[in-house]
């Protein structure tokens, strides 16, 4: 792993943008991310920003900027302009609210579907895991239907509680490996 910080640096700050339904708890991630508390937070009308070093696992010491974007109906066609050429995609999901699963498999497969985002990693984050009657990671994933997705697309799910933080650091441990690894294979294939 000692060879992985040393590649990332020459990407000084990764781009990541953070994508899901209203309410699913893309701020609440973004802010755990970057003070490892919980921060009350609000609707998010338009995007949050922020720049935040990873502080733990295989992730440690990567700068990457965020971008969380809104997730009411009338904020997503912005998502297409946000998500173009980035590094990786977080998409959050309410592990409990099965009756908005389908809207948020039709709103994730429009974003991978763009041609700029073909391959490019995808975290989906099970978000509210501690919540009674959440979904597992296996209903998350078939309700997504993201084995639909682009065999170009590298994806994980992550069960989490963005409230304490719980899986949080794997996830992005995960999303790092699936990044390195796709800037691998890029730069293999422009050298052939």
């Amino acid at each position: 792993m000692g060879n992985s910080f040393s590649n990332i640096s020459a990407f000084q700050s990764l781009h990541i943008v953070m994508l899901g339904l209203d309410s699913a708890g893309k701020t609440t991630v973004l802010y755990r991310l970057k003070f490892n508390e919980f921060v009350n937070t609000v609707p998010t009308i338009g995007f949050n920003t922020e720049k935040i070093k990873l502080s733990n696992g295989t992730a440690k010491g990567i700068s990457c900027h965020f971008w969380d974007v809104g997730g009411q109906e009338k904020l997503r066609p912005l998502w297409k302009s946000y998500s173009r050429c980035t590094d990786g995609i977080i998409y959050v999901v309410d592990s409990v609210d099965v009756d908005r699963l389908e809207e948020a498999k039709t709103e994730l497969h429009k974003v991978t579907k763009f041609s700029e985002n073909q391959g490019t990693p995808l975290l989906v984050i099970a978000n509210k895991q501690d919540l009674p009657k959440s979904l597992l990671v296996e209903e998350i994933e078939k309700h997504l239907a993201l084995k639909e997705l682009s065999p170009a697309t590298p994806y994980h799910v992550q069960p989490a509680c963005a409230i304490i933080g719980e899986g949080l650091h794997e996830g992005m441990d995960t999303l790092y490996e699936m990044i390195l690894k796709r800037r691998k294979s890029l730069k293999q294939k422009k050298k052939r």
